[in-house]
């Protein structure tokens, strides 16, 4: 992926070095977010935000973190932060079109622990976008976790999750998170609310295929091999793939992602058509 000769984002907060802790969210909850977001590879999207909502309201119950803020310096800040301005120029211009006004979000890095407006939250919980404060929150070890735990390196294969959390804040500020969330607090099961989740991440999938798509339009940034690279890092963190590896066994009723298949098949509609319109999975749903 070609990344190096582009401009970087002013719009991160690098918390890296300093000291988290938990938020919102008691610790001992937060621990068990983190070892069910691990296992079985879900997004602490829904979760983090549900349970803030539960317990305050949505309010922030304890200052956060002040980091850096501005474009880092280092090679894997840099690439972050470099992504992050790929979507602001490709949603910016997305938005424009449908006259809109796109408003970016703040990437937060951070190592370890840090806290957000929906809660504490550890690097266990991976990448999340948190609607409440309008971050995207980001342990950079995860990249290293792609390649080791998921067989899934590559910059493209980094730049997709960064997408995939980015196109959850498009949801956010389009209005689809607050009505997808009213529709999971009126949800008759636990299954038709993890239905509603797969429904949501599989959209994000298919706007960071949209974004992939206008972005390699305008800067050219694909290089040999790095569709293949997305399409692996979408399969490797499928939840029937994810249980398999887990727990030894598949449960559809429990997932909150989406199957590998389901995954790589919205990825790849949003990346060939590059068309909003297109990633309307929740139709009919909310």
């Amino acid at each position: 992926m070609r990344w190096e000769d582009f401009r970087s984002s002013g719009n991160v907060e690098d918390r890296r070095g300093l000291p988290g802790g938990a938020g919102g969210i008691g610790i001992g909850t937060l621990v068990v977010v983190g070892l069910v977001s691990w296992a079985l590879g879900i997004n602490p999207l829904v979760v983090l935000s549900g349970l803030d909502a539960i317990q305050g309201g949505g309010q922030q119950q304890s200052a956060q973190p002040q980091g850096k803020p501005g474009a880092p310096s280092d090679q894997l800040g840099r690439f972050a932060a470099t992504v992050l301005a790929q979507t602001e120029d490709v949603w910016t211009e997305l938005f424009r079109a449908q006259g809109r006004t796109y408003k970016d979000p703040t990437m937060v890095l951070f190592s370890g622990s840090t806290r957000s407006a929906c809660g504490g939250a550890t690097s266990a919980v991976g990448p999340f976008y948190c609607p409440v404060d309008q971050k995207v929150y980001l342990d950079l070890s995860f990249f290293q976790e792609m390649k080791n735990r998921f067989n899934a390196p590559g910059d493209f294969a980094n730049a997709y999750v960064i997408a995939h959390e980015v196109g959850h804040h498009v949801q956010n500020i389009t209005g689809i998170l607050p009505r997808v969330q009213e529709a999971q607090r009126k949800a008759g099961s636990k299954a038709e609310a993890n239905a509603l989740s797969v429904r949501t991440e599989l959209m994000a999938d298919c706007l960071a295929g949209v974004w992939a798509h206008h972005a390699n339009a305008r800067f050219q940034i694909l290089e040999p091999g790095d569709i293949q690279e997305a399409l692996n890092a979408a399969s490797a963190i499928g939840d029937d793939k994810l249980q398999k590896q887990s727990q030894g066994v598949v449960v559809p009723d429990s997932f909150t992602h989406g199957s590998s298949q389901q995954r790589v098949t919205w990825f790849t509609r949003g990346l060939k058509t590059g068309s909003m319109q297109q990633c309307n999975t929740l139709q009919g749903a909310i």
